[in-house]
């Protein structure tokens, strides 16, 4: 899945910190080997007490660590990512991505009013650039 450029950032200073080879896994239990499951949840319990504010913590906010896929559909949508990008990059149909994501865009109708405004002043620029001068 294609990340933006911060995140690989994030990812390689993880990588060099901890002398990481390709033959390495990029993160392991603490014995080494894979994450279970019982202490992958217990990391991301920890993580997210560490990390949001306790009404969050009480809230159903990322409660589970697939949330975060939504949470990242969620941000390319709002982002202005164009539905096919976001589609691309989550692995989902177009189709798919608006059935399940369409109702995350929130507060959007300004924005699109003034990228209308933008594309039709741009047509109106390239209609009077066109037409015969009197």
């Amino acid at each position: 899945m294609p990340i933006p450029p911060k995140l690989v950032a994030i990812l390689r200073k993880h990588i060099a910190d901890n002398e990481l080879r390709p033959t390495n896994r990029l993160f392991s239990a603490t014995e080494g080997g894979h994450v279970s499951p019982a202490e992958y949840g217990k990391i991301w319990r920890e993580a997210r007490s560490a990390t949001l504010s306790g009404k969050q913590a009480a809230s159903p906010l990322a409660k589970r660590v697939y949330d975060l896929r939504h949470g990242s559909a969620s941000l390319l949508l709002n982002a202005g990512v164009t539905p096919t990008e976001a589609a691309r990059r989550l692995g989902h149909s177009v189709t798919v991505l608006l059935q399940v994501y369409a109702g995350c865009l929130d507060g959007e109708e300004e924005t699109a009013n003034e990228r209308i405004d933008e594309a039709l002043a741009r047509f109106d620029k390239k209609a009077a650039a066109k037409a015969p001068k009197a």
